[in-house]
This record gives C-alpha cells, structure tokens and sequence, in this order.
C-alpha cells in the first residue's frame, strides 16, 4: 500500500493505492479512465492544512483515517500493510514535518518531490527548480491518462494552468488567484457585501446582491479558465484540457473548454513519481537500527 499525500496551501489531500486487480487494469488501459475513480486509489480523505502540525500528529492523524478503513499501520502491523509514502507540498512546514513523521513512526521508502527528483518528464522551465510540486505531479499524472499536448488546470488556492507539449515535456503556464482567494479579498475590502455560498445562481443577471456576487464569482472564473486556455492554446496549439482541485467540480461543468475531470490527478501523479523513484530507495531506519 502506497500513502500519497498532497499538501496545499489550504487543503492536504490524501490517499491510499494498491496495484489495481488484472480486471481493473485492463479496464484502465481500455477506457483512459480519465474523470473516473482510479481503480488503485482506494480510499482518499480531503483535510485543512494546519502548517504548525508536529510529526506526531500527523502520524496520529494518518494511522486514525486509516483506521477508520479498517487499515491498522501501528507496531509489527506497519509493514503488513505500508510499502512507502510519496509526498508534494507547497507548505515548507508541513514538508518538514512529514520527513520526521515518516523517519520517526513510518520506516519505509519516502519519496517528496523536490530537485533531484526522477519525473521522466524534461521540464523546460527557465529554473526548474521553480515549478510547484503539485505542478509536476499533476502534469506528470496527465501524461499518464491523456496523450499530449495538455493543459492541466489546477483549481485550488490558487488557479494554475500547466501546459504539456504533443512530445510530453513540461513547457511552462500560468498562475492566478484562487476563487477562495478572490472571494476573500472581496469580502475583506468590501463593508457591505456578505459572503454567499459558492454555488452556479439561476442566471448570469443576477435579480439580488446574492446572486450578483454568484455570478460574478463563478462566471468570472469560468471565464478566466475558458480564456487564458484558448490563449495558451493561441501558442501551442489545440490541447487537452483536463481540470482538478478542491473546486474544479463547480467549473467543470460551465467551461466550454475543459473537456476532462480528474478530481484525483495530483495523487495519480504522486504514485507515477513515487514509483520512478523507489528503485533507488531502501527504507529509512528506525531508531533501533541506528
């Protein structure tokens, strides 16, 4: 069992893959599985982040979601069930703080994303080193379902564009504001608006100072999403465009140009790298062993 561990600025996702049956395989391979539940993504649990969690409690926290799927990791159960643990984080903190999680509780192969890392994917950013974890992962992840050239769109804390090239390498995109992001700022400088529920109003007129800031929000980003895609496109030419993060469901369905939904892209891509990787790998020692 692999433990796959996104962490973003806002929300941590986390999830757990066992190599898929022979049947689900080959369904996978038949049908792209793209905005389907992965067969080797068994369970998946979506938490805030908290940046000044210890080691320990993460530890705690994971062997407690794990629990509740009937998965015990404590003692001698440990290896019985945890192969390794692969990780992206755009939240130093929290990177730091699953490192010692994972050399202290969990002594199994850790994979993070960081330089140095094996992506199989040429990354042809001016400073490689620059591109987010979460941006490698996801883009990574895309490769894997769709054929290239892609655009992935990231809909998280911030609003990410990431675009692969038809011979799959890792050309570059984009970066904007979050919807939570924009919404909050809105509300912060604006005395006399409330905060509304993010949900598609009736119609883009909106008939109230509800609706209106509804519509506002998520029409606007649809067309944000819509037009900074059809402009990348401008430059590369027609592309694939698959969509993720914590909001992508609530866009999804009004863009005129995504054509994919893979709420679970960065974990997918997370196990890609983790399995990259491992061959190098032995596990970390425990303290007895030291």
């Amino acid at each position: 069992m692999l433990l796959a561990l996104d962490v973003g600025n806002t929300q941590t996702v986390i999830g757990v893959f066992d190599p898929p049956t022979p049947s689900e395989a080959s369904r996978m391979a038949t049908a792209g599985n793209i905005g389907g539940e992965l067969p080797d993504l068994k369970y998946h649990w979506r938490i805030a982040t908290v940046p000044d969690r210890t080691s320990d409690e993460h530890a705690l926290l994971l062997v407690e979601l794990l629990r509740l799927v009937g998965i015990d990791i404590r003692g001698e159960e440990l290896h019985r069930h945890l192969s390794g643990i692969a990780v992206s984080s755009s939240v130093p903190s929290v990177t730091s703080a699953l490192r010692e999680m994972a050399q202290r509780w969990f002594p199994v192969p850790l994979v993070v994303i960081e330089p140095g890392v094996r992506t199989g994917m040429p990354i042809l950013y001016d400073n490689p080193k620059e591109v987010g974890a979460d941006r490698i992962a996801n883009a990574v992840g895309a490769i894997d379902l769709l054929t290239p050239p892609i655009i992935v769109v990231d809909l998280g804390t911030a609003t990410t564009f990431d675009v692969v090239s038809a011979a799959g390498e890792y050309l570059g995109g984009a970066i904007t504001p979050g919807i939570e992001i924009s919404t909050d700022a809105l509300f912060a400088s604006a005395a006399a608006l409330r905060r509304v529920e993010l949900v598609e109003p009736r119609q883009v007129i909106g008939k109230s100072t509800v609706e209106s800031i509804q519509s506002g929000i998520i029409y606007g980003n649809v067309g944000l999403v819509d037009g900074l895609c059809r402009r990348i496109m401008d430059e590369l030419g027609e592309a694939r465009v698959v969509a993720t993060g914590g909001l992508a469901a609530l866009i999804c369905p009004l863009s005129e140009v995504i054509a994919y939904h893979e709420p679970w892209l960065t974990l997918h891509g997370l196990r890609l790298v983790y399995e990259r990787n491992t061959d190098r790998l032995h596990p970390l020692p425990t303290p007895e062993s030291r």
